[in-house]
């Protein structure tokens, strides 16, 4: 079964064109036989906008309708992250779902980092696994993984996880861009210790591009996508703030 990472280029508080360009790459996906997409944190906004509220989607709503309607045509499960809006107060959220275009729930991010991005999202409270036709599915965002936070993993995987689904935004300072200098074991450390310890895949999915405002404004998204499989040999993607790309795995 094929799970496409699609670490799209997010255009910050661009939402009509980050979607349009959302729909093509699933297309694409759909095209080469992936049953499963999984697309960045805030791919509909951009990570961190200090005004992330005035561009935000209640969810369910009209972006999440937009996702089901694509899920049903091309039978893919979908894991997206968008920017939600309840009742004036904003989440940085990832929404699941099914083959059959069915909004299954939602996930907000819990490891919210302050001093970063506290003064824009609100915390979550819960967690929970879903089922996908090859498999219980538990779906955590970028920081949640961390790895002093990953008993969130953890947590999944005694729900009977067996996938771990994350939408991310991984940023570096530009002069780290620019030197191509990746982020080796935050991200490879957490990962490899789930997959190692549950027998799990982890995935992990970027944006690419530029963090327009907030505390990292200038600071550059760059891809460099992670999927841990359970003999924890990864793939990874591309890294740079323009790496826009498919990738895709086997499990």
């Amino acid at each position: 079964m094929k799970i496409a990472m699609l670490q799209l280029k997010v255009e910050f508080k661009k939402v009509e064109e980050n979607f349009r360009n959302a729909e093509n790459e699933i297309a694409k996906a759909a095209g080469i036989g992936c049953r499963c997409a999984v697309l960045p944190e805030c791919f509909d906004v951009g990570w961190g906008a200090p005004d992330a509220l005035k561009y935000a989607d209640s969810i369910p709503g009209e972006r999440t309708e937009r996702l089901c309607a694509l899920a049903k045509k091309y039978g893919m499960f979908i894991v997206a992250g968008l920017t939600e809006n309840d009742s004036g107060r904003c989440y940085n959220t990832a929404v699941i779902i099914d083959e059959n275009g069915i909004y299954l729930g939602k996930h907000r991010k819990i490891n919210v980092l302050k001093g970063i991005e506290d003064m824009v999202y609100g915390n979550g409270d819960r967690l929970g696994v879903y089922e996908a036709g090859f498999g219980k599915v538990g779906v955590n965002i970028c920081a949640d993984n961390l790895f002093h936070e990953e008993s969130m993993g953890r947590a999944q995987a005694a729900m009977g996880a067996k996938i771990v689904l994350s939408p991310c935004a991984w940023a570096v300072p530009p002069e780290e861009a620019a030197a191509r200098k990746p982020y080796g074991n935050t991200w490879l450390k957490p990962y490899k210790a789930l997959a190692k310890d549950y027998g799990m895949w982890v995935i992990g999915v970027s944006s690419v591009g530029h963090v327009g405002g907030g505390v990292w404004e200038g600071w550059k998204c760059i891809g460099n996508s992670i999927a841990m499989p359970p003999d924890c040999r990864p793939y990874i993607m591309e890294y740079g703030e323009d790496a826009q790309a498919i990738g895709v795995v086997e499990i």
